[in-house]
């Protein structure tokens, strides 16, 4: 009797985007102060026919949602979760920016820790 081979939930999902012909997803991982650098790479990469994921709050700038630096800092938390979903969601990384700071040196770890291809845009700054 042979038995059939279950799928890893990671496999799972690559085959419900084939199946769905779900184009090709870049999330883009860099410091925030790369937003304006980061909207031009997601309307290249759309352009090209991807789907792009990306950081949606720049903390670096005021606003009332992260104020209290309580609620900042839980939100922060929250943030780094979220973008951590959107990576394994992805099917690539690209890294905008010419700065690798601590928090995108660990997004690139965990990208490259899941196999997934990650590109810059200033490919002297890769830190491995």
């Amino acid at each position: 009797m042979s038995y059939p081979e279950l799928l890893t939930p990671e496999e799972k999902l690559a085959h419900g985007k084939e199946r769905l012909n779900i184009p090709t997803i870049v999330v883009i991982c860099g410091s925030t102060r790369f937003m304006d650098a980061m909207a031009e790479a997601d309307l290249r990469e759309t352009a090209a026919g991807r789907i792009v994921v990306k950081p949606g709050c720049n903390m670096k700038q005021p606003h009332d949602l992260w104020a209290d630096p309580v609620d900042a800092e839980a939100l922060k938390l929250r943030l780094d979760d979220l973008h951590r979903a959107k990576i394994r969601l992805a099917d690539e990384v690209l890294v905008v920016g010419d700065y690798i700071g601590d928090s995108t040196r660990a997004e690139i770890a965990y990208a490259r820790a899941l196999n997934k291809p990650v590109r810059f845009t200033h490919p002297e700054v890769d830190p491995t």
